[in-house]
Order: structure tokens, then sequence, then C-alpha cells
């Protein structure tokens, strides 16, 4: 039997970008929700989605800055959303379903990266509760407002390479190491989505995860130029040469493949990165690109939404 983590050879690829993969496609009609729509990835993400004709709807910590960052964009609206407090994700995710309007495409785009330890909600690692936790309890609460036959996209990336889920203390309660908490937190993006996938398909809803690719981005925040130095990602001048860098609207290219491309009709709880189905990839040491199996267990999917459900007393589905 075929690995569904096969690539399906879509004509795309890594410098493809968003306007690329939109090409032909029309969103009419269709309502596309995106979390951290107004910033680095999300902001492209969210131009092209409304550019393809798509009604876009921007969830922000601070409405102020989208509405600023959007200013002259059509089609777009604005709500407040701090993935890292539960009150304002329930807030937020019940003024869109007293709404009474459908999202045919979900989009869980913000997160935080690398940032020192800090605490969230009920004493979380900060990392997976605002990068998982939030992203799991908005689309919990959304589950009414989510329309048949929609798809739900949630960025990964490439750090889950650096660390499966931690059973035996995901919170970080002793040894915090600000990459192997973001690291277990994209396992965790990567796993939430194909759980979802699996029980939304009784609706007709699909879900996928992303890498989007390596992007300088406001993601980078809580990390300084010498740290990105050493990394090899700038030189000594602060210029970027790292030639596996995509610009952003590259960088936005896999996001909106996954949540439009008829290719990836009937499919879903896949892993994709540059516009395609990541292959599979359980080597030694951490990859450039790739799967990790564990990012795709349906097992681990399963016991990390019993724990996420545990944690926050939300799941649409029990």
């Amino acid at each position: 039997m075929q690995d569904p983590q096969t690539p399906l050879n879509p004509g795309f690829g890594a410098r493809s970008t968003a306007a690329d993969v939109l090409a032909g496609i029309d969103l009419s009609g269709k309502l596309a929700i995106v979390t951290g729509g107004h910033s680095g990835l999300g902001q492209e993400t969210t131009r092209a989605l409304a550019g393809a004709g798509a009604h876009v709807l921007v969830l922000a910590r601070h409405p102020e800055a989208a509405h600023q960052a959007l200013d002259g964009v059509r089609n777009v609206e604005v709500d407040r959303l701090d993935l890292a407090d539960l009150d304002s994700v329930r807030a937020c995710a019940g003024r869109f379903v007293a709404s009474g309007r459908t999202a045919g495409i979900a989009i869980c785009n913000a997160a935080v990266m690398a940032n020192p330890e800090t605490r969230v909600g009920n004493g979380w690692e900060s990392q997976f509760g605002t990068n998982h936790l939030g992203h799991y309890a908005l689309v919990n609460l959304l589950w009414p407002a989510i329309a048949p036959g929609a798809r739900v996209v949630a960025l990964s990336s490439m750090g889950h390479h650096y660390c499966p889920m931690r059973w035996d203390d995901v919170q970080f309660t002793t040894g915090y190491d600000k990459w192997l908490a973001y690291g277990q937190s994209k396992t965790a993006t990567a796993l939430f989505a194909r759980q979802l996938d699996i029980l939304g398909q009784a609706k007709g809803v699909r879900a996928f995860s992303v890498h989007p690719g390596k992007i300088h981005t406001p993601l980078q925040r809580h990390m300084d130029m010498a740290e990105m130095q050493a990394l090899g990602w700038f030189d000594d001048q602060g210029d970027l040469i790292d030639p596996t860098f995509k610009t952003v609207p590259q960088g936005a290219a896999t996001t909106v493949w996954a949540a439009t491309s008829p290719l990836l009709q009937g499919k879903g709880g896949l892993y994709c990165e540059d516009c395609d189905v990541a292959r599979r990839d359980d080597s030694p040491q951490p990859t450039e690109s790739g799967v990790r199996s564990y990012a795709i267990d349906p097992g681990q999917a399963r016991r990390l939404w019993k724990l996420s459900a545990e944690l926050t007393g939300i799941d649409a589905f029990a």
C-alpha cells in the first residue's frame, strides 16, 4: 500500500508563490479565517486569498495593528483573538458562531517561536499553549460554523524534527529549552491536523499541516542578530546569506496550496511542504525537509487530542 505521504508533483515547488498557486482559482463566496493574518506569512496569506475572491476574517491579538497592516486590502475584516488566553478564544469563536456565517477555510497561522520560558493559561508552556492549545480550542469552538467540505490548514515547521511529544513532561516543568519547546509545539500542530482530519471526515472537513519553509519574518522577534548569524542565516553585515530562505510570497504558497488545491480533494491528514505532499523522513539527525513519522502517527494524534481536551475542557467531538 502506498504511503499517503507521497508527493503528488503538482507542478509547483519551493520557489512558487502564493499568487502562482492561486492562479485560475476563484474563491468568490468563500469565507476564510486566518489567525495572525496581518503579519509575515499571515499577511501574505490574507492578501492572496482576498485577491482570489475570498472574504477573509483576520484574527489578531492587536486589532488596531492588523487594521493598519491591511489598510487598502479589500474583502478583509478583523477581530480580536489572543491564543494564549482561553477566555479570548471563547469570546472570539462565540462572536463568529453567533454571526450565523460559516467558514470554508480556516488557517491556523499565528505562532510564537523560541521565546524565553513563559507560562500561559493554567501554567502551560507558552509555545505549546499558544501554537497548539490555542488553535485546538479555537477550531473546536468554531466547529459549528466550519462549513461542510471546508479545509483546515495548520502551520507546523521542520522544527518538529527537533522534538517529538514529551509525554513525560509536555509543559517543560524542568529543563526548559526554547528550541525543543518550539519543536514539540510544531509536532503537536501536525498531530492536531492528523486527528482533526479523522474526526472531521464525517462532515467532509479535511485538515492538513504545512511547513512553509525558512522565511525571515517577525516570527524571529525573540532571536537577536548574533544568534541568527551563528546559525548561518546572516553575515556580519546583517545581510541574509542562507540560500534556502524563501521570500514571504514563497513562504505563504504551501499554506494556500493546501487550502485550495484540487489535487487534495478527498485527501487529508497530510503534512505538506514546497507546495506538495512531503515525504516521510526518519533520518537519525534533523533534516531540512520531510515529516517525522511521530508527527503523523494516528495513535499519538489521538493521545494528544485527549490531553488537549483535558487541559482546555473543550472537545467538539466528545
